[in-house]
Order: C-alpha cells, then sequence, then structure tokens
C-alpha cells in the first residue's frame, strides 16, 4: 500500500482514481501523519425483502382463546 501527500492526491486524483479502481489502494498522510485511506468501494450486498406474508423466523402460534371475549373480573380490572 503507496503512501500519498494530500498534495499529490489533489494534484493527480483521477490518475489515482484508475489505480484504485484497479484494485490499488493508498494511504493519504498530511506531512508524516496518515488521515486517510483510499480503496475501491465495495457494493453493499442487496437485502432480500421478504414476500408479502412470508414468516420470518420463528412460527408464532395464536393461542385459541386469544380473541375470547373478557370475563367481568378482568373487565373489572381494566376498569370497563
Amino acid at each position: 500500500m503507496r503512501t500519498i501527500t494530500t498534495h499529490e492526491a489533489k494534484t493527480h486524483l483521477s490518475r489515482f482514481l484508475v489505480a484504485v479502481e484497479a484494485g490499488e489502494e493508498f494511504i493519504i498522510a498530511r506531512g508524516r501523519k496518515p488521515v486517510a485511506h483510499l480503496s475501491p468501494y465495495a457494493q453493499p450486498r442487496a437485502r432480500r425483502r421478504p414476500k408479502v406474508g412470508q414468516i420470518l423466523g420463528r412460527r408464532f402460534k395464536v393461542p385459541d382463546d386469544a380473541l375470547r371475549p373478557l370475563r367481568a373480573d378482568e373487565l373489572a380490572e381494566w376498569g370497563l
């Protein structure tokens, strides 16, 4: 990996971008201190979207009494 100065990077940016496209990497330094890493851009992998209705993860079983009417004592707890 080659180190270049900020002046070189500004002056020859197009040339360095061609080299980066070919797979080369550079360290850009201000004086002797490295400040940036110039490397090829890795396109993020597209995440597959689930189809409508597709189950993701573990299945959930709805209890049989989930939709039953509330009892009188349960209604009282809610103040209804």
